[in-house]
């Protein structure tokens, strides 16, 4: 169903639900006989709420297609990714509090390592402390190019975030990140003709921040990916009538809640229990939480699998904390699978757990995990489905038709 005919059936309700996003919750076995990430992780209270939900896997996008962070998450909102391309670097950007207008071009960038020849050794540069990258991004901050702004802010360890303002900017650019070792930073290229000026900006700005940066011991050059402007999507308020929150450590899952209308909750800390305390203090004036973790995502791309279940058996001790809020209805779920197996984003569906007590019809699973999702009561459906699901289950759908 389309989001304008969800949006027709919206409706109020005295109910809460929260969307908690384990970012690349979905793995792999090392062996074919072995158990995934989420399988191998002592998970005593999602198995819990396993036994008393349903479960299910998502698609973020099709069968077969590695989704991005970006649009995995859009489609959980219930906003098609396909229809609504956003690029990674307004999400960035958004998130970190720069301002980001129609015309704008937003982009991420990543401080990296690369040797004498100029090829890169580290695409992370070793996942320099997010005080070393702020002080380099302070180094940055003086470039001028004639005809355009600049500004440049710093997300977290070796990301910043680069906006370029003037006229006649076009984001149709192809990005600097050859996505591997070995190589050398690629130059930014336009994709139309429109946007050759843009690439040649960008590329002068780039050749400026490469010299700031060539003494650097590991962050000494850096990539670009995710050109974008503003896209101007619906909010959650005007698609569903929800009053919606965020709750996350990470600028860019902040920046993407913004997009989507969702007002930011600060708070100190990392951990899950400081997240779900930062819900508990929001918890009287929000209808959505949408609560994300970073860290699984993180250690999934560096091949960590015992980081990963770490991780995840971290968030399930701290989840009655969130419990005891007593939401009507909360998902468990990833924006997509990073298997540790193969350090990346992959295409494999995600683990989807739907828990609401008053309403849930139970399927005959007992434990989260990859095999038991698989035989789930919901089956495999699309992460556009989330959302309507959702609401069906907080009593905020009315019926369609006579």
């Amino acid at each position: 169903m389309k989001l304008e005919q969800i949006t027709a059936l919206s409706t109020t309700a005295d109910t809460k639900i929260v969307l908690m996003i384990m970012d690349g919750l979905g793995g792999l076995p090392v062996s074919l006989d072995g158990l995934t990430e989420l399988e191998t992780a002592k998970t005593p209270n999602m198995d819990q709420l396993a036994r008393e939900g349903i479960l299910g896997q998502t698609n973020p996008i099709s069968p077969g297609i590695t989704p991005g962070s970006g649009p995995a998450h859009l489609g959980l909102f219930g906003i098609d990714p396909v229809a609504h391309e956003v690029g990674r670097g307004v999400l960035e950007a958004i998130g970190v509090g720069l301002d980001v207008h129609k015309g704008d071009v937003a982009v991420r960038g990543n401080f990296c390592t690369v040797d004498t020849l100029g090829n890169i050794t580290d695409r992370r540069a070793g996942r320099i402390p997010s005080e070393v990258g702020a002080s380099l991004v302070e180094k940055l901050k003086p470039i001028k190019i004639e005809g355009v702004e600049t500004e440049i802010r710093h997300v977290k360890e070796y990301r910043f975030a680069l906006v370029m303002r003037g006229k006649n900017l076009s984001p149709e650019l192809f990005e600097t990140d050859p996505q591997r070792t070995g190589v050398a930073p690629l130059p930014v290229k336009a994709k139309s003709p429109e946007a050759e000026r843009t690439a040649d900006l960008f590329n002068l700005w780039i050749s400026k921040a490469m010299k700031i940066l060539a003494d650097q011991p590991k962050a000494n050059a850096l990539t670009i990916r995710g050109y974008a402007t503003d896209p101007g999507l619906p909010g959650y308020k005007e698609m569903y009538g929800l009053r919606a929150a965020c709750v996350a450590v990470y600028p860019m899952y902040r920046g993407v809640a913004k997009l989507v209308g969702m007002d930011v909750v600060q708070f100190e800390g990392e951990t899950p229990s400081d997240e779900f305390s930062a819900v508990a203090r929001a918890w009287n004036d929000y209808d959505f939480f949408f609560v994300h973790i970073k860290k699984t995502d993180s250690y999934g791309e560096d091949g960590n699998f015992e980081g990963k279940v770490k991780i995840i058996e971290g968030v399930d001790q701290a989840l009655p904390e969130l419990l005891q809020l007593k939401p009507d209805v909360l998902m468990i779920t990833g924006d997509h699978s990073t298997p540790a197996k193969l350090k990346s984003h992959s295409w494999h569906p995600v683990p989807f757990l739907l828990w609401a007590p008053a309403t849930v019809r139970p399927d005959m699973q007992s434990y989260f995990g990859e095999r038991a999702c698989s035989q789930g009561g919901l089956g495999n459906i699309y992460s556009l489905d989330v959302m309507p699901l959702a609401l069906a289950h907080a009593n905020r759908l009315i019926k369609f038709g006579a």
